[in-house]
Order: structure tokens, then sequence, then C-alpha cells
């Protein structure tokens, strides 16, 4: 797990030490395209509820919208009836993670699935699903969208040339300055930069002018963005998928945004999301970011999150355990 930054330098020395950003198989052990094989594989096996088809450990831990199930299969695996894709598959073999975009439909219920298997020795130990419908959605509205319609940008797929490549660690910088801006939004861009171009897809909707959004202090309203883990950097693809929370403490009500024009917080009780999210980095400025998250009880927590973050309100100045200062910048 990647966490505690403590400004612009010490973070990225930091990260670059973390263990989830050292822990991994045995080099050789599954590369990319073994990866990949193996989240195809799942796909598969998860469509046809048929565990078989995919080198599924038998002790495998697997959790549904944060809720670790006592058996497997369960939950979704049950009543899946069909994927609508094509999926997005991201891999790192550094750390034997596979991320999957992709939209699946429960008899006529559609949703947006999100999946992180952790692979070792060639066999999934994790798997991990952030499923969201039109049915787990919560109040305020979540954006959701057509799964017929959506399709991913294809240059979320595209592999950067190497010359073109940052290191895992500045790219991860960028992911956890798009979160530092989140949280406490106040028009401050933190810790990262955004291509003008930049687009947000939550839920299949899409989303432009990311940073006008955030400069706007929009999103005031989030309190803290919390156990932030960047468990997958796809080096080949510059693209870094992240597990999180948003919380909102529902105490926020009228507020200014940096035009001067006031407005009113849509979160008026205590209330969380819960993500799976990725972004791509070209030019050492993200370029796209897809989300699939779900509204959940205030303050949940993932059975995979190893040490969860000490309580703190961003709102009222606490310190939290990210450290970040409020008009840092990414140079």
């Amino acid at each position: 797990m990647v966490k505690r930054m403590a400004g612009p330098a010490v973070g990225l020395l930091l990260v670059a030490m973390a263990p989830a950003a050292v822990e991994a198989q045995a080099p050789g052990t599954c590369d990319k395209a073994c990866l990949e094989r193996i989240g195809d594989q799942y796909r598969a096996a998860y469509v046809k509820h048929d565990p078989s088809l995919a080198p599924i450990a038998p002790d495998v831990r697997f959790a549904e919208n944060n809720v670790e199930m006592l058996r497997f299969p369960d939950a979704s695996w049950d009543t899946v009836t069909e994927e609508v894709g094509p999926a997005l598959t991201l891999s790192d073999p550094q750390t034997g993670q596979v991320g999957i975009y992709t939209a699946i439909m429960q008899n006529d219920v559609p949703g947006f699935l999100a999946i992180r298997l952790k692979v070792e020795d060639r066999r999934i130990v994790e798997i991990e699903h952030i499923l969201s419908t039109r049915r787990n959605l919560s109040s305020p509205p979540t954006p959701i969208g057509d799964v017929r319609e959506y399709k991913h940008d294809p240059d979320l797929d595209r592999v950067v040339p190497p010359a073109e490549r940052l290191p895992r660690e500045r790219l991860i910088a960028h992911a956890n300055g798009y979160f530092a801006t989140l949280e406490n939004n106040t028009g401050e861009i933190r810790g990262t930069r955004f291509a003008p171009d930049a687009m947000r897809h939550e839920n299949g909707l899409r989303f432009t002018e990311i940073e006008q959004g955030f400069k706007s202090g929009r999103y005031r309203f989030n309190n803290r963005v919390r156990d932030r883990d960047f468990f997958l950097v796809d080096e080949e693809r510059q693209v870094v998928m992240a597990r999180g929370f948003i919380d909102h403490k529902g105490v926020l009500d009228e507020y200014e945004l940096t035009d001067g024009t006031r407005t009113r917080s849509v979160f008026r009780e205590p209330h969380t999301w819960s993500f799976l999210e990725m972004f791509k980095i070209r030019n050492d400025m993200i370029t796209g970011v897809v989300a699939t998250f779900i509204g959940a009880p205030y303050y949940i927590r993932s059975p995979f999150t190893k040490t969860p973050d000490p309580v703190y309100d961003a709102h009222k100045g606490e310190s939290g355990p990210y450290g970040e200062p409020a008009t840092s910048q990414l140079h």
C-alpha cells in the first residue's frame, strides 16, 4: 500500500520505497502477457459461472463492493448473464496485479464493473470487484451511463513509447495529486497537472474540463480521500490504478466557489464513495480518468486495506496521513 506522502520531494521518495511498489513475484514468474491472459481467463470464467476456467487458488479471497465473501464463488458470480465489452485490461508484473474495466448485465440489470486480481505463482489469490448498478446507487444520485453506448477511449490502452515514459513514482505522484486536489477542494491544483482536453469517465458517463471543475472549488464537500492504495502501475501504458474512499461528513451546507458564486452541498448526511479508479498520464499530465464507484456506508473500509488511515478532518485543517501542503504543485 502506498501512502503517507509528505509533500512532493519526500512523497516521491516514500512512494519509491513503499511496500506496494516493491512487493512482487520472482522476476519472470508472470509477465504482462501472462497477467493479461489470466485476466481474460477470469472474465470468461466469471461470465460462464465456471471457476475452473481460470487459475483461481482454492483459498482465494473474494470481495464485492467491499464485502468479503465467506465462500467463493458468490455475489455477482451467480447472477452475471453477459459481458458488454470490450474490456480494458491493465497489468503490473512488479506487483502481480491485474486491473479490468468492463460492463455486464445481470439479467435485465446493467452495471459497470471494475476488477482487481492479485496473481501469485500464476494463480489468482485475491479478487476485488466494485460493481455499480442502478439498484445499488445511493443518494445523492450517482452518475451512471449506458453500458451498450459506452466505449473506452483508445488512448487508455495505447502503449507509450519508452522514450516518453515516466518512472513509476512519478506516475503515482500524479494520481496522488489528483486525490489531494479532490480532498477539501478549494480551487488549488495540488501535486498534478491536467491536459487541456483531459476527460473523466464515471460509471460510463463522460465529464470534460476536469481542471476547470477543480479550480472552481466545486468539490469542497469532499472532506477526505482516504486509504489510497496505488496497487497497479502499468508502465507500458503509463496508467495507475488505485482504490480509495471519498468521505462526506454532511456538515458543509452553503459554500462559495472561487468566482464568488454561492452554492449548496448535495451531501446532507454522512456518506462515502468507494472507487477503483485509473489515470492515464502522457507528457507529464493526466490525460484521462476512468472511475467505477458506488455509494457506500459512511467510513466503510476495504478488507484489502492493510493499514487504514487515522481519522482526520480536512475541512478543519487537520493534517491527514498524506501530509500534502495546501498549494503543492508538481514541477
